[in-house]
């Protein structure tokens, strides 16, 4: 994300009636626009693997599996983010055009430039939001992906997956190889070997 120098402060509604006339994607934050950067190929790679697996399994539940281009709103007062990967089964969303407010997992493959936002900011704005049940930082530079899962009591629990486990998504029923989301993805790792 990118900040837009010298913009004013807009509300949500002026927010949203701009951003639908802006060639690029931007994410609102308490009044303020922030430009989305492309990521890399691993990124998009890890986030199409999850959305395609997603999309298999969730066939003819109701359930609607979004990627980046889709536009979350914590509240129709925002803020307002692109995750790279969610899941709503509430049937509130079942007709949404333009935001989903209602998802049950929430998924952002993280990147250097953004991972101190994803993991502070963006999860703190993603917590107030009541059908939301997991949340899920995965790293397009090695194998892990960590897993915030809401408990019984309302406390967020951490689950923390590596090589050869197998990942367990309670929101959407659905166990998978950490495998499946490295597919065909070139790690920094391996690069620099």
């Amino acid at each position: 994300m990118v900040a837009i120098p010298n913009s004013q402060y807009m509300t949500p509604q002026e927010y949203l009636d701009w951003e639908e006339q802006q060639p690029l994607k931007y994410e609102y934050i308490n009044g303020e626009v922030f430009a989305m950067t492309g990521g890399t190929i691993p990124h998009n790679d890890v986030a199409l693997n999850l959305a395609s697996a997603l999309k298999n399994h969730l066939r003819g539940k109701g359930c609607k599996v979004q990627m980046a281009d889709a536009k979350l709103g914590v509240s129709e007062n925002g803020p307002f983010h692109y995750p790279d990967v969610m899941v709503s089964c509430d049937e509130r969303d079942r007709n949404a055009r333009k935001v989903i407010y209602h998802p049950c997992l929430i998924v952002e493959v993280l990147s250097p430039s953004t991972e101190g936002i994803d993991r502070g900011k963006k999860f703190q704005n993603y917590r107030e939001i009541s059908t939301l049940k997991e949340y899920v930082l995965i790293n397009a530079e090695q194998m892990m992906v960590e897993c915030f899962r809401i408990n019984d009591k309302g406390l967020w629990e951490l689950y923390t997956y590596n090589q050869g486990d197998e990942i367990d998504l309670i929101s959407v029923d659905f166990k998978f190889p950490i495998d499946l989301l490295y597919e065909d993805v070139i790690l920094e790792e391996l690069e620099q070997s």
